[in-house]
């Protein structure tokens, strides 16, 4: 029998309406949010310690990211490179060498923060105190040193009161441990951002970092709180991924971003070209969650009170 030349032709299941062009839609979706964004500038600069003692949660790239997407927005960032890997330094495209100044002078020797900086090729916004081999050291010898807990926080506020133009935003990236490097960190910084890991184990160890931010507050700081946790390495096909996220929205409600961090190959791929992802591949799914991240970061302003870390 054939058909009518006139018969209408079903189309409910053209390439309109796949998974693939839904995936699509959204991402153009943010995209178009993300260019009317409106933020604000802060007024004072913002000291962020980016900190979690759980290694492979995406600490260094939720530094340099967040830094790029701050940039990106107008901010001028300062990236503190704590981390005696100095992967931070690797992502945006700083010299690292042995023989390049670094915030192991800063520490120990008490070189100007100025004498170390450099602005990444990224953005004339974006610059890093860089870290070196040198560093990994540190930590004993800073066992000796006079004011071992407060050498960043003297180093940088020295440093910010004499800017015409000082950073909106200082983020300092620690390495996976607890220990005095860390404290510098904690000792210098106003916030502290969490990135937790969508995954088993995700909130292993976090009572304990968490306990550390109580004691520099009694002790160091009192102006220290957890600001920002940030959920990283999310899989939404996985009920694993959605059970960590609601659980770790259940008990850090307030302090929890909107905004997670998709598992994201563009993302693994840019430091190993000396690029954050921002740069590297900019409309990604990946680089969108962390723009979409920093525009959060800075609609949230700093309301938050140190009472919230406990």
């Amino acid at each position: 029998m054939k058909h009518p030349e006139n018969a209408a032709v079903d189309t409910s299941f053209d390439d309109h309406d796949t998974p693939l062009a839904r995936e699509l839609a959204a991402l153009n979706a943010r995209r178009r949010a993300l260019e009317g964004a409106v933020v604000e500038l802060p007024s004072e600069t913002r000291v962020i310690t980016v900190s979690n003692q759980k290694g492979g949660v995406g600490k260094t790239t939720t530094a340099v990211n967040l830094a790029a997407s701050l940039a990106d927005l107008g901010a001028r960032v300062l990236v503190i490179d704590l981390d005696p890997q100095g992967n931070a330094s690797t992502a945006l495209s700083i010299p690292h060498s042995a023989d390049v100044p670094s915030i192991y002078d800063v520490l120990i020797d008490e070189f100007p923060l100025s004498e170390i900086i450099q602005t990444s090729p990224e953005s004339p916004l974006l610059t890093c105190a860089p870290s070196t081999i040198h560093l990994a050291g540190a930590e004993i010898e800073l066992v000796t040193q006079v004011a071992r807990e407060h050498r960043l926080r003297t180093a940088l506020d020295d440093h910010l009161s004499v800017l015409d133009e000082p950073p909106h935003f200082v983020i300092i990236d620690c390495p996976p441990s607890l220990g005095l490097l860390t404290i510098n960190a904690f000792t210098a910084a106003q916030e502290v951002l969490i990135p937790i890991q969508c995954e088993y184990y995700a909130l292993e160890g976090l009572s304990q970092l968490l306990g550390n931010v109580r004691m520099i507050q009694k002790h160091l700081n009192p102006r220290l709180h957890v600001s920002t946790i940030l959920l990283t390495m999310y899989d939404g096909r996985t009920r694993l991924a959605q059970q960590v996220a609601e659980e770790v929205r259940s008990h850090f409600s307030r302090e929890v971003l909107d905004t997670v961090i998709p598992r994201s190959v563009r993302v693994s791929e840019a430091p190993s070209f000396g690029q954050t992802v921002i740069a590297y591949d900019g409309q990604s799914a990946g680089a969108l969650a962390y723009r979409e991240a920093a525009v959060e970061i800075m609609q949230r302003g700093t309301d938050d009170t140190p009472e919230k870390a406990s």
